[in-house]
């Protein structure tokens, strides 16, 4: 009698079982890589830190080592399970910038805070790992990690096959393209792993030159100083007045790069309900922004990514957009800013009223209230305007 096909071994039925349950809880794919599939990335980390690319994320450097090996972060892991979840947007998110009167508000950002939906997703497919391990006879124990945690998470997907990191450094599928949310199941389960992805960018350089403030100095090298996602997400203090006109209405992180890429003919929009625009959210007024208090403020973003950068650094960023819009109707929410107990709300608001008052009308104003301005940055911005508004 000839013998039947060999049964699949423990291991590669629970990998089999892991990404057929992954797709059961809504992700888009899940793949399988080793931990130490990434050789090259410790290095183009370092070479980052070296060149101050990362700019006041100091988090980036003290948590260097266990980034560049996953083991030092648990030494236990023997496998990954690598996996996406959609969140396309159901229009081209570019749309909205050039509506000045609105702020642009990062795709990511128009709901519930991706984080706990993923990191409650992840546990469950941990758990189901896990009792099925032990169903089969295997003994093992299992992580998770969104991106909060010092995980490299693009260069594993990309070595796990779920796409490659594409010359704006985030990463591409061909199934889903650009619109991927990243999280890991760390095991120290023994299971198969899957190919990695190769490059297929080809000669696109379409994300290099979409960026507004050409925040890549290299193809495939991005430093964030100049991002604008940094710059109004990250970064505390006043941005650099070279990168505000650049901003345009983008109040809360930037999708230009990720939203110019050709292999987003294959993303799928977002099928889960927290992660899909909130209708207040797809083009808010900037005139609503403005006005609101720090309770205001906490009540419409309760749940949001956004709610993390604080009431004064978001209308910071307001503020910019509002100096950018060309529409002298909006001065007044700036005056009222100029005023506002934040320091930080305060400079902004003068750069606003620069950008949209008449220069002899701003002059006027800076000679009356400069000299009672306590805080240092705000007194610079009075002066760096009142110069730019000198005639000839």
């Amino acid at each position: 009698m000839t013998p039947g096909p060999a049964k699949p071994d423990p291991a590669q039925r629970l990998a089999a079982f892991v990404k057929a349950e992954a797709l059961r809880l809504g992700f888009a794919e899940a793949r399988i890589v080793r931990p130490d599939a990434i050789p090259e990335a410790p290095a183009r980390l370092a070479a980052c830190l070296d060149a101050g690319h990362h700019g006041s994320m100091a988090w980036l450097a003290e948590t260097a080592d266990r980034r560049a090996d996953p083991r030092i972060l648990w030494p236990a892991v023997r496998s990954i399970v690598m996996l996406g979840l959609d969140y396309g947007p159901d229009e081209d998110p570019r749309a909205v910038t050039a509506e000045p009167r609105c702020g642009a508000i990062s795709v990511y950002a128009r709901n519930r805070d991706y984080h706990d939906l993923i990191k409650g997703r992840l546990k469950e497919l941990a758990g189901r790992l896990v009792a099925r391990a032990h169903a089969l006879g295997l003994d093992g124990d299992v992580k998770v990690f969104v991106d909060t945690a010092p995980v490299m998470e693009k260069p594993l997907a990309a070595a796990a096959g779920l796409g490659w990191q594409g010359r704006h450094t985030n990463l591409v599928s061909r199934r889903h393209g650009s619109w991927l949310f990243l999280g890991a199941v760390f095991t120290s389960l023994d299971l198969p792993t899957d190919p990695a992805e190769t490059d297929h960018c080809g000669s696109c350089r379409a994300c290099l030159d979409a960026c507004p403030t050409a925040a890549f100095p290299a193809p495939y090298r991005l430093d964030a100083r100049r991002c604008i996602s940094y710059l109004t997400i990250e970064h505390a203090g006043p941005i650099p007045a070279a990168f505000r006109p650049l901003i345009g209405n983008r109040i809360y992180g930037c999708d230009d790069c990720l939203a110019v890429c050709p292999w987003n003919k294959f993303a799928q929009t977002a099928r889960e309900a927290k992660l899909i625009a909130r209708d207040d959210l797809r083009r808010p007024a900037l005139a609503a922004l403005a006005r609101l208090d720090d309770a205001a403020f906490r009540a419409l973003f309760a749940g949001s990514p956004i709610k993390r950068i604080g009431r004064d650094r978001f209308l910071r960023n307001v503020l910019i957009a509002i100096g950018n819009s060309a529409d002298p109707a909006l001065a007044g929410d700036a005056l009222r800013l100029s005023a506002d107990p934040a320091g930080l709300v305060r400079g902004a608001a003068v750069w606003a009223l620069s950008r949209l008052l008449e220069a002899a009308a701003f002059r006027a104003m800076a000679e009356a209230r400069a000299g009672g301005e306590t805080d240092p940055d705000v007194r610079a911005e009075w002066g760096a305007a009142s110069q730019a508004a000198e005639p000839g």
